[in-house]
């Protein structure tokens, strides 16, 4: 296992930097995402910035084509551990320091550092010790163990895939987005009638023609809301009428309380103007929605 690990290493990290050098180098995405990054705070400039993330990616892409040039010789591996040991140090910076960056290490990917930036740095530290170990070419393991070197690859292949958050949108939103349909959304109304989060009612609400009707009546974020015979009540206060004839009311929306994004058809939604001194019912109409405004996207 050892000999294989050492002996496939070089071509796992060619892959990788390969992958990472070149989108750095050549991607126009560098100078976008350049400014976003804890390098541009290190650096005080998103210029700068951007310069120093394309000769990485120089770097990364020299490294690549030794590793698979010269596998069985320690130099191209060194270099290699050498950069890890350098994206740690930079990683520990930038969480530190701007927490809230990204680290802009495949220059495509805008979420903060996190430890699946520290893992695939501590991997290529790892990785580059290992393939500096090597006493044999990638070729020649692949030929002696033609079972176990594709098995080592795709399993390497997938480690890493899984550590790369901006590739996340090929793996991990489909199988999150794949969840939902099958387990069903916090958020969303259910088959089996279970009543939803009130959160998910008011925004099924402000999606509503009802809402739209009544929103220069209302006056307030939701005061109360109580379940009564399969309705969920929400309550708003607002000003009904105008001049003179303006007065303080009670705005109550009653809205079937299991129904949710996901159900079908469109929701029907009570409306009601309660006289907020007298209790005296002002104004009811029953709406029929249609189609919402916007449908908000659902958490990935």
């Amino acid at each position: 296992m050892l000999s294989l690990t050492t002996g496939l290493a070089p071509l796992v990290l060619a892959g990788l930097l390969g992958w990472t050098g070149a989108v750095k180098a050549f991607s126009k995405g560098t100078a976008r995402t350049a400014p976003k990054t804890a390098l541009a705070r290190l650096l005080r400039s998103s210029d700068r910035a951007t310069t120093v993330l394309r000769a990485t990616g120089g770097v990364e892409l020299a490294l690549a084509g030794g590793l698979l040039a010269v596998p069985a010789t320690p130099a191209p591996g060194a270099a290699t551990a050498l950069l890890g040991a350098g994206f740690l140090g930079y990683l520990g910076y930038g969480r530190l320091k701007a927490p809230e960056s990204s680290c802009g290490c495949s220059a495509d990917e805008n979420v903060p550092v996190t430890w699946r930036s520290f893992a695939r740095a501590g991997l290529v530290l790892a990785g580059g010790v290992a393939a500096a170990l090597a006493d044999a070419s990638w070729w020649s393991v692949l030929g002696d163990r033609p079972a176990a070197g594709p098995v080592f690859l795709a399993v390497s292949a997938l480690v890493l895939f899984a550590l790369s958050a901006d590739l996340d949108r090929w793996w991990l939103l489909p199988l999150r987005r794949t969840r939902l349909r099958v387990f069903g959304h916090p958020l969303l109304g259910g088959a089996s009638g279970e009543q939803v989060p009130v959160a998910a009612t008011v925004e099924l609400l402000e999606n509503s023609l009802a809402w739209q009707a009544a929103a220069p009546v209302v006056r307030s974020a939701l005061l109360d809301h109580w379940e009564e015979e399969g309705w969920r009540i929400l309550l708003y206060s607002g000003v009904y009428g105008s001049g003179g004839d303006a007065r303080p009311v009670q705005v109550v929306f009653a809205l079937d309380a299991t129904a949710g994004r996901d159900t079908p058809g469109d929701p029907m939604v009570r409306v009601s103007y309660v006289d907020a001194d007298s209790g005296q019912a002002l104004a009811a109409e029953e709406l029929q929605t249609v189609p919402r405004r916007s449908a908000l996207p659902m958490a990935g």
